[in-house]
């Protein structure tokens, strides 16, 4: 059956002391005054629906009364649409046809497009719930929180009909953040309360205390609880310890100890309770296991040339990578995302792991990586939660298995290392040709690869109870199975909260930090009456510094503003860099200098410099920030600058220009803007370290980095060579013409 829409038909029951039993389609039992839900079909107040039990018992019994086909749908989670939001990034519009439902928000068209995780042909909403059983979906259209609250309402309606009630888990990436919309990184900005990038968070912390992360959590319980969007994935503990990686811009900085502290408030924050996540509550996946931070100069696991993690310092893998994950075990995180990348043994020195023992580096990404999955994370650390892939391991970033087909890989994630939900695409009839391997003796007639063990390349039903059980503990604790249904009113009014919204923009003031000030600021409205103004906005993108100029010009309109900066008393220059591609390599290593034009080498298919050369340019217009700064100098004026860092930037082409600089983390230009003219006392402090120039992230021959790429910055003068140290002996952090040092926790 098919509802305008779902939330018209939810009948309720609740129970006194009990859950609320919220139903549209699904018999409702009733037994010694209390409700519960037909669940399982049976008719009775069976251990599946008996509400009473814990979550795990429930959860093992409905995995042993599930079908084989049910559970295999269960294991995998891919991208799904609304109606109303055609797909953009992976698969582009044209790929697929609509055909509306009543309500015009279940995408009920087929769908056969190549993805940048592979090929992919697709039912429509209905008979993916129903035929494939699939209850895991990605969502990445930016809808509003009403529309989300619909969707959701109507998959769950749908599930209902099924003989079997599983409801669906749509997951998302973080909403809650100010950025630039980016499939894979971004997915969605500005309809959730929107606060600063998690850079800013960190450094708004360091700035004014912890209580920030209580706050911003509770805002996410809340409004993503308030649309039944239940599980996130977010957030990273990763420690960013080689700056050309370009996925710094979602961490909490270099800080392993802040980010340890951020994460011991945000889960329990998020998830409703220290004990783990519960009906009021989202459920965290915490990322990316063992951290994604020891890059080889930068080059990311999204493609071939960055799957290794590095780690040449000893001893940096427990000291730097690991603690920020104790919190997820501490206070039980659904579920933690490994990595893509595998380590690296031929390039490493010597690790141990939390029990002393010397790491054993075997080469396959870490969600096929026994000793880390099962070893370290749960039989060293007590993690007790699922663990879910990250996205495309099957397919294109199955670094370390290759030799393997996609059936193998599957069986060799799910039953040797105990991965539970496999991310990518829904390779369900992969998974069905696994199981029946292992039924029917296919390796009886047909080789083991090389290396492998059959045992280990098949889904067993051990191994996929074990899986199905897992995730349906998480729903069950989520209350999902219960009252999966939201009120879209509500919903909005959740998202709508002005306290909410006034929180996030304080942390956007309070993540500033003020760099570099001979006095030029505050500019008060004494100091600038009746002078001339000069402001631009640049980008790497030509046509969005124009955009962003002249929106920043009618944000300033009060103000004398002239177009000469010959003119200028003063000028305010809005810098915001950006380099690389998320999903491919650039041809030589990621640029981190803010540079237009620059000729830098190409590198080989080892990762080595070359003698080839090609040009980047991180901001376009960079080459005229000088010749800027000295018309307006020239003019007796002065020059205030904000650079956006979503990468430790190489500032050496900004601020020896400025007599103030700032700098922000995808933070609202408006509260940039309050400290610059002192409506805002500026407390923010730097999450991470800017290097002082190319030299010292300099490789050499073979690809080695002067400054080691598995150690953050605070501590790289440690291993730095002796011949490039100050007379303060620091050679890594960038020092100004004041003679401060940019580097972590700094901020006058």
């Amino acid at each position: 059956m098919k509802f305008q829409k779902a939330s018209d038909h939810i009948q309720y029951h609740p129970n006194p002391d009990g859950p609320v039993i919220g139903t549209v389609s699904r018999p409702v039992l009733e037994q010694d005054g209390l409700f519960f839900k037909d669940i399982d079909g049976s008719g009775t107040v069976s251990a599946v629906n008996d509400w009473r039990r814990s979550p795990q018992e429930r959860a093992k019994a409905y995995a042993e009364l599930l079908t084989t086909e049910e559970k295999i749908g269960q294991l995998f989670i891919s991208d799904w649409r609304m109606a109303k939001y055609p797909p953009s990034g992976p698969m582009a519009p044209e790929d697929y046809q609509v055909i509306p439902d009543g309500s015009g928000l279940l995408d009920e068209g087929e769908l056969c497009g190549k993805t940048i995780f592979g090929q992919q042909n697709l039912p429509g909403t209905t008979r993916l719930l129903k035929e494939w059983f699939s209850r895991h979906l990605i969502l990445r259209a930016n809808a509003k929180p009403e529309e989300i609250a619909d969707w959701i309402n109507q998959l769950h309606a749908v599930a209902e009909e099924c003989g079997h009630f599983v409801p669906v888990q749509v997951v998302s990436n973080s909403r809650n953040e100010n950025g630039e919309i980016v499939f894979g990184m971004n997915d969605a900005a500005g309809v959730f309360a929107s606060w600063p990038g998690t850079l800013g968070i960190a450094a708004a912390v360091r700035g004014d205390g912890l209580d920030i992360i209580d706050r911003f959590a509770d805002c996410i319980r809340r409004e993503w609880d308030g649309v039944g969007m239940k599980k996130g994935y977010m957030y990273m503990a990763d420690c960013v310890t080689d700056p050309r990686w370009q996925r710094a811009y979602g961490t909490f900085g270099e800080d392993p100890a802040l980010i340890t502290e951020i994460f011991e408030r945000l889960i329990p924050g998020i998830q409703g309770s220290k004990e783990g996540v519960t009906p009021k509550g989202v459920s965290v996946t915490v990322k990316h296991f063992p951290g994604g931070g020891p890059r080889e100069n930068g080059f990311d696991p999204h493609y071939a040339a960055g799957q290794w993690n590095v780690y040449r310092t000893p001893g940096s893998l427990q000291k730097y990578h690991i603690p920020a994950f104790c919190p997820a075990v501490k206070y039980h995180a659904a579920s933690i995302m490994p990595y893509y990348s595998k380590p690296s043994d031929a390039k490493s020195a010597r690790q141990q792991d939390r029990e002393g023992n010397p790491v054993r580096f075997t080469p396959y990404g870490f969600a096929y990586n026994k000793e880390f999955i099962d070893g370290m994370l749960r039989g060293q650390m007590g993690f007790d939660g699922y663990i879910n892939s990250d996205t495309g391991i099957v397919h294109n970033m199955c670094w370390g298995v290759e030799a393997l087909d996609v059936p193998e890989r599957i069986g060799f994630a799910v039953t040797q290392s105990g991965v539970d939900l496999i991310s990518g695409l829904f390779d369900n009839e992969a998974a069905r040709k696994a199981y029946s391997r292992g039924k029917r003796g296919y390796y009886e007639t047909h080789p083991v690869p090389e290396g492998y063990r059959a045992e280990d390349l098949v889904l067993t039903d051990e191994s996929l109870n074990r899986a199905v059980t897992r995730t349906l503990t998480e729903l069950f604790q989520q209350g999902l199975f219960e009252n999966p249904y939201r009120d879209p009113k509500r919903a909005l009014a959740a998202v709508a909260e002005p306290s909410d919204w006034e929180e996030a923009f304080s942390v956007h003031r309070k993540s500033v930090v003020l760099l570099k000030n001979d006095g030029s600021l505050p500019l008060t409205d004494r100091n600038i009456q009746g002078k001339k103004l000069y402001v631009e906005a640049f980008h790497r993108d030509a046509k969005a510094g124009t955009a962003a100029t002249k929106a920043l010009r009618e944000r300033l309109e009060k103000f004398h503003l002239t177009s000469d900066p010959a003119k200028a008393d003063y000028g305010i220059l809005m810098i915001t860099p950006s380099s690389g591609e998320y999903f491919s390599a650039t041809k030589g290593y990621l640029e981190l200098d803010i540079c237009e034009n620059k000729t830098v080498r190409d590198v080989d298919e080892r990762g080595r410099p070359t003698n080839k050369t090609h040009l980047e340019t991180t901001l376009s217009g960079a080459k005229r920030i000088a010749e800027i700064a000295n018309a307006i100098h020239a003019n007796g004026g002065k020059v205030i600058a904000n650079i956006n860092i979503t990468l430790p930037w190489e500032v050496g082409n900004v601020e020896p220009y400025t007599d103030a600089l700032t700098a922000g983390f995808d933070t609202d230009p408006a509260a940039t803007l309050d400290v610059i003219f002192g409506r805002f006392q500026p407390v923010g402090r730097l999450p991470v370290t800017l290097p002082r120039g190319d030299n010292v992230l300099a490789v050499d021959a073979e690809g080695i980095c002067v400054s080691p790429n598995d150690v953050p910055g605070y501590d790289k003068d440690l291993y730095m060579p002796d011949e490039m140290k100050d007379e303060n002996g620091k050679a890594y952090a960038y020092r100004d013409a004041a003679g401060n040092y940019y580097e972590l926790d700094f901020g006058l």
